[in-house]
Parts: structure tokens; C-alpha cells; sequence
């Protein structure tokens, strides 16, 4: 006698997986992503409670000359620098900066980027071939040296370094996110859309966009790790933010005098620089494999 049972009960293995559900399986598989990951995460989380940590004004500015130039111990792991500030204490309250330059430049990018690219990717024709045209304008010159220009022009401070970061990273989001409109555009949804009556701005906001949204993400992650360079590069050069605002790129330039006799002033900034940026690279790089469709496995 055949059991019913056996065919009407469910097969939790032939589920169909969520596309969510099939990208962090196919994330899990890559070993350096999720390194990437756990030291992303283990990095925002320092920096979301460094001010329960540490006193700002105590442990982070104040100055203590009887301490100066010390070098790493158990007192101080990282050292001090040459007004005797502990150096490990600026790195983890600096991380609040970095990383919030980063992240807030991307978003920034991509809130110039993503409509841009969705306007010039839909319509096409004319306003395509200006949009793209002042992209490649843009895109012509060296991303730091526009900064620069931008952050020149605009004053030097934290916000209008995130403004300058962010909006030169923008032609970049731009090219992608008009890359994945002209594929998404003629697809079968969108017709039925429009015979419905939907206007244009709705159908790319809440049909278009929603489906395009894979290499943006992608792509913002990648980015994130590159604006930390490159506001580090402009703090470093004295148009970022400034001292004594624990800032990497600062901290960097404030020690660059000291390299030769003192060379932990640099080597851990540098090294925070270092491991956020791998760190984002490698999550960024293996996001980008778990959400192409033809890696799937």
C-alpha cells in the first residue's frame, strides 16, 4: 500500500529559497567575505561605542606632556604621540570619523548617483546623452584632485569633506545604476505597467529601480572602503578634517615628522587604514559574486 503521507508532505530541500536567503548562502561559501564581514561589523561596533568607552576631552585630546613620544607598553599599546595622547585611544575613537566619512560620502553618491542614472537610463535620447556626457566630464578627472578642488572651494570641516568625497564618487553610481535601467526598462513588467496608466517617475521608482538594485549595492560597498582613502588622503594633506580631531589621515600627517625615531605614530593609523579597507574590499568583492546569477551554485 503506497503512504499518501509521503508525497503530500513537504520537502523542505526543494523549497524555493528566497533570492535574499540564496545570496547569504552562496556569502557564507566564501570564506574571505565573511573575514571581510566579521571585521566590518567588529569595526562599526567600535565605533558606535567608543563615547561609552572613552571621554572624548580626557582620553582623546587632552594633552599630557610628561608622556609624550612614549613608546608601545603596557600602559599605553599603541603608544604616544608627541604631545602624549594616547595613540590607541584616538585610533578607536577615530574610527568613528573614517568609517562615518565613508559611509555617509557613499550615500551622499549615491543619493546624486541612482536618480541620475535612472533618468538617463530610462528615457535615453537627449537627456541620456547629457547626463552621460557630464558624467564622463567628471569621470575625466582624477577623483582626489576634484575633491581637492572641491574641499578648496567649499572650506575645509568634516561635513564638506564628506559633501566632496561624495560627490565626486557620484558618476560612478551614475554609469552603474544606467547600466542596469536599460536592462530593466524593457522588461515585460514595465510594459504592463505602463498599459495600466502608471506614470513614468512611479514605474521607475517602484518597478524599475527595485530590480536594478543589485550592482548598486555592490558597488556602494566597494566604494565605501575607497572614500576612507581618499578623505584620508585630503586629512593627511591638511584639507580634511583637522587636529586634533583623531581622525587616520590627521593622525598619519601628524606623525609623519616622527617616522624615523617614532615610527609607531604612523604604522597604526596606517594599519587601521589598511585593515577597514580590506576588510570592506574583500565583503564588497565576495557580495559581488554571491549576488551574480551566473556564479550560482
Amino acid at each position: 500500500m503506497i503512504d499518501k503521507t509521503q508525497n503530500t508532505a513537504p520537502n523542505k530541500k526543494n523549497k524555493r529559497r528566497s533570492i535574499s536567503a540564496e545570496v547569504w548562502r552562496r556569502l557564507r561559501k566564501n570564506k574571505g567575505a565573511m573575514i571581510g564581514l566579521v571585521i566590518a561589523v567588529l569595526l562599526i561596533l567600535m565605533a558606535l561605542t567608543a563615547p561609552l568607552l572613552l571621554d572624548y576631552k580626557k582620553d582623546v585630546i587632552n594633552q599630557n606632556i610628561s608622556e609624550r613620544l612614549q613608546s608601545p607598553s603596557l600602559a599605553h599599546p599603541f603608544g604616544t604621540d608627541d604631545t602624549g595622547r594616547d595613540i590607541m585611544n584616538r585610533i578607536i575613537y577615530g574610527s568613528r570619523y573614517s568609517l562615518s566619512v565613508g559611509f555617509i560620502a557613499v550615500t551622499v553618491s549615491l543619493l546624486i548617483g541612482v536618480p541620475l542614472g535612472s533618468i538617463a537610463g530610462f528615457y535615453g535620447g537627449k537627456i541620456d546623452n547629457f547626463i552621460m556626457r557630464l558624467a564622463d566630464v567628471f569621470l575625466s578627472i582624477p577623483t582626489f584632485l576634484l575633491a581637492l578642488v572641491v574641499v578648496a572651494a567649499i572650506g575645509q570641516s568634516t561635513f564638506n569633506l564628506m559633501l566632496a568625497v561624495g560627490v565626486t564618487s557620484a558618476p560612478s553610481f551614475i554609469r552603474v545604476t544606467r547600466a542596469s535601467v536599460l536592462t530593466a526598462r524593457n522588461q515585460d513588467y514595465v510594459e504592463a505597467a505602463r498599459a495600466i496608466g502608471v506614470g513614468d517617475l512611479k514605474i521607475i521608482f517602484r518597478h524599475v529601480l527595485p530590480n536594478s538594485l543589485s550592482p548598486i549595492i555592490v558597488q556602494a560597498t566597494m566604494r565605501v572602503g575607497s572614500a576612507i582613502i581618499t578623505a584620508s588622503t585630503l586629512s593627511f594633506l591638511g584639507m580634511g578634517v583637522s587636529p586634533p580631531t583623531p581622525e587616520w589621515g590627521a593622525m598619519l600627517s601628524g606623525g609623519r615628522k616622527f617616522i624615523r625615531d617614532y615610527s609607531y605614530m604612523t604604522l597604526f593609523p596606517g594599519m587601521a587604514i589598511m585593515i577597514t579597507v580590506l576588510a570592506l574590499n574583500m565583503f564588497g568583492d565576495g557580495l559581488r559574486d554571491a549576488i551574480d546569477p551566473r556564479l550560482k551554485r
